[in-house]
Order: C-alpha cells, then sequence, then structure tokens
C-alpha cells in the first residue's frame, strides 16, 4: 500500500495561522492602549474570522458562515431550555451532510477533494464545538439567553447579537481551537484594556520556534518513512511494529504542531493567560489542547483519552458521556466518530478505542493490588507505557488512514495484535459493576 498520498500531506491550516499572528497581536496591542472599545473588539475579531475564511476556504467559507448565523437566528426565536437541542440537531445535520458529500466524492465519484473544503469542514467541526457548548451553558443555567436579554428593558450600547456572532467565528480559533467557554471569551473580550495580561510575545515565540522544530522533525520522519513500504520491503516483527508506529508519530506530531500554533494565535491576542508561577514567570497554557511531554509519557489508554485533543475530550464528556446513563463510554466514543465523519475506518478505530480503554480500566484494576513494590511498580509501568503507545498507534493509524484496508495493514506489520489482547480482556476479566469507568 502506497501511504504518501495519505500520510505525508501538509496542514494547510499551519500556513494560513501563521499569516494571523500578526493580526492577533494588533488586537492586543490596540486593546492593550484601549484604542477599541468593547464593540470594536468584538467587530475586529469577528470580521478576522469572517476574512480569515474568506481566504482560506474561499467559495466553502458559506460552509461555516451559514451555520454561525443560523444558530444566532435560533438564539433569538428559540425558547433557552430549546435551543441547546435545535442547535445541536441544525449544527450536527449539516456537518453529517457535508462529510457524507465528501465520502460520496471520494468513493463513489474517486474525485480528489478541494483542501479548501477540507479546511471548512475542520472549521465547521469546531463550530460544532463552540455552538453546543455555548447551548448548554444557556440550557443549563450558566448564561442569560440572548432571547432573555432581547425582551428585558435593560438598554445595552450594541447589537446584542454581535458578542454571539463574534464568539461562533473570532479568528484566533476559527482553524484551529482550542475551545473555550462563551463566558471566559466574553469576559477576556470585555475586560478593561487587558491591564492584568502581561505582553505575549515571549510565549508566542517559543511557541512559534516549538511548531518549526516539530515540521522539521516531521520532514525528516517523512523522508525516511516514504523509502519504505510495506508492500514492497519484508520486514521483520520488529521493524513492521516500528514502521507503523512512525507512520503514528508522523500524524501526531501534526496535531502536535497544530494544537501548538492554535495556542500560540490565541496567546498573541491575549487568550490563555493563566497567572504566574512561583518563579514570576507568566504562564500561557490556560488554553491548551495537550502538552507532548505528558501525553508521550502516559502509560494508560485511559489517561491518554482524556488529555489527548483535551478541550475536545473535556465536550464530548460533558455533551454526551455525562448525559448518558446506558453505555455512556461506548456512546461518547460512537459519537466522536460521527463528528469526526463516519468513515469506516474511523468508526473502527473509535470503537476499538472505546473497548480498549474499558479494558485498561479492568487490567489496571486487577493488578494495581500486585504492585506492591518499586520494582515491580517500576516494570508495571515501562510495560503499560509500551502498550499505550503501541495500541494508541494503531488506533491513529485506523482513524487517520479512513479505510478499512488499513485494519489488514496492522496485520500485516504484527501491531495490530495489541489492541486485540487489549479487546480480550474484556471477554477474560468481567468488569465489577460497583465501579464506573471514568472517560
Amino acid at each position: 500500500m502506497d501511504l504518501s498520498w495519505c500520510v505525508f500531506d501538509l496542514h494547510p491550516q499551519i500556513v494560513y495561522q501563521f499569516s494571523a499572528l500578526p493580526f492577533a497581536l494588533l488586537f492586543y496591542f490596540f486593546t492593550k492602549l484601549k484604542c477599541l472599545s468593547v464593540i470594536s473588539r468584538y467587530i475586529y475579531l469577528l470580521l478576522g474570522g469572517c476574512v480569515l475564511a474568506t481566504v482560506t476556504m474561499g467559495q466553502y467559507c458559506l460552509i461555516v458562515l451559514t451555520p454561525a448565523a443560523t444558530f444566532v437566528l435560533l438564539l433569538l426565536s428559540v425558547h433557552p431550555q430549546h435551543v441547546h437541542f435545535w442547535g445541536f440537531f441544525v449544527q450536527m445535520c449539516w456537518q453529517t451532510l457535508w462529510h457524507l458529500l465528501i465520502q460520496y466524492k471520494e468513493h463513489w465519484l474517486q474525485e480528489s477533494i478541494d483542501n479548501r473544503l477540507l479546511v471548512a469542514i475542520s472549521s465547521l467541526m469546531l463550530l460544532t464545538q463552540r455552538v453546543t457548548s455555548l447551548s448548554m451553558d444557556i440550557q443549563e443555567g450558566k448564561l442569560q439567553s440572548l432571547q432573555t436579554k432581547a425582551q428585558s428593558s435593560v438598554r445595552y450600547n450594541f447589537p446584542l447579537w454581535i458578542p454571539y456572532l463574534s464568539y461562533t467565528l473570532f479568528f484566533p480559533a476559527l482553524l484551529g481551537g482550542p475551545l473555550c467557554s462563551f463566558s471566559y471569551f466574553r469576559s477576556f473580550v470585555e475586560q478593561n484594556g487587558l491591564s492584568s495580561i502581561p505582553f505575549p510575545l515571549g510565549a508566542v515565540l517559543q511557541k512559534t520556534l516549538l511548531v518549526l522544530s516539530l515540521e522539521g522533525a516531521k520532514t525528516f520522519l517523512r523522508c525516511h518513512l516514504s523509502s519504505n513500504s510495506l508492500s514492497q520491503a519484508h520486514f521483520n516483527v520488529l521493524e513492521g511494529i516500528l514502521f507503523i508506529w512512525g507512520i503514528s508519530l508522523l500524524y501526531k506530531l501534526s496535531y502536535y504542531s497544530h494544537w501548538t500554533l492554535s495556542e500560540s494565535l490565541n496567546n498573541a491576542a491575549g487568550l490563555g493567560f493563566r497567572g504566574y508561577n512561583k518563579h514570576g514567570n507568566p504562564l500561557w497554557d490556560a488554553l491548551s489542547d495537550g502538552n507532548i511531554l505528558t501525553l508521550e509519557t502516559l502509560t494508560r489508554l485511559s489517561h491518554f483519552a482524556r488529555m489527548w485533543n483535551k478541550t475536545t475530550a473535556e465536550w464530548l464528556r460533558r455533551l454526551v458521556f455525562q448525559k448518558c446513563h446506558v453505555s455512556p463510554l461506548l456512546l461518547t466514543f460512537g459519537f466522536s466518530a460521527w463528528w469526526h465523519g463516519l468513515h469506516p475506518g474511523q468508526l473502527v478505530g473509535f470503537l476499538c478505542w472505546a473497548a480498549t480503554v474499558e479494558a485498561d480500566y479492568r487490567i489496571h484494576h486487577y493488578l494495581s493490588p500486585y504492585m506492591d513494590s518499586k520494582v515491580k511498580r517500576l516494570i508495571y509501568k515501562v510495560l503499560t507505557w509500551f502498550q499505550t503507545q503501541l495500541v494508541i498507534a494503531c488506533i491513529v493509524v485506523i482513524i487517520e488512514l479512513r479505510y478499512l484496508s488499513s485494519v489488514w495493514l496492522l496485520f500485516k506489520a504484527y501491531i495490530g495484535l495489541f489492541p486485540l489482547l487489549n479487546c480480550l480482556v474484556l471477554v477474560v476479566l468481567p468488569r465489577k459493576q460497583q465501579i464506573k469507568v471514568l472517560y
């Protein structure tokens, strides 16, 4: 199988996000110097999002702009207790329509997909997060609804719908997240001149250098992997496992690079400041989708599921896991497959992930009491780290390649045996009902 067409493509969002960095810094400066009123800040972020969508997506920008405007109309017309249902229903129907259209063009028409369309769909998925996060806040009474504000006698200095539309389309998070709540966004925009937020240039430069380093590592790994192919080379067991692990690492490096640049873009605008450490240095990790060192040293699949793409994992937990009383883990990963696009490989990958997380819970629940010495715990951690790395490698490759043929690729390289062994644990070790798996 020739993997170059699906593994070695660069993410176009990275180029577009780099181009948006100066405009995010300008927003910080204008706000810091109090050159922008509150309404001007909302409009700056909103117009920046509209311009960025138009430049990066072309005609496909309507895929994102249309549901954003529709959601604001829903906020104005639907009862607060029903706004989440209708917001979720309309948004997921729209997103699913485009995902199915892409599958139709790929599988039936055998057409290549325009990169601008892929960028638009990626942005639409992030919009779904913001829309449903806001609608859940309203439904749970954490926020006053737009409809209630419009019906009140309180006078406002600007149209009430602008903050909501600005939140759905603000340019620092348009192409990459991470997800922040509407309350956090509003308090950030409306605070007095960003007086408590230090200059973010140091954090921006540091994360930009990290992005460049990650891209360099990707280039090196890509050159090495492109010279090999499972269909052409005769790998032994170890070489086959390392080859698949290398492909998964290439995908993970792409995610790390994208997340870090997204953080940097938000930081440039002033978002994500968490305070100061004990040495007086500013911390810019309040909005983060994952720490590379933390993720790559985790020894449990369940912990990896919570820490990987962290704000998305928290959103899925709130949207699905906490609301389901029957099979919440399975339904959460099933919905994640739906949200990602319902490709066959994604369905298999996410269901496999759910099974291995459940198996991970049972394994650790039964084996932990036997780890009664430092040597045993050290050996246990090393073995579980290897197991976590290899199982996640399989899951990442299946999900990212999207086709069922990727499953055969994993078993051809023997690495597919590791998640299979995890899944067999579900048969061997029964789950104790009094303990609930925490996703």
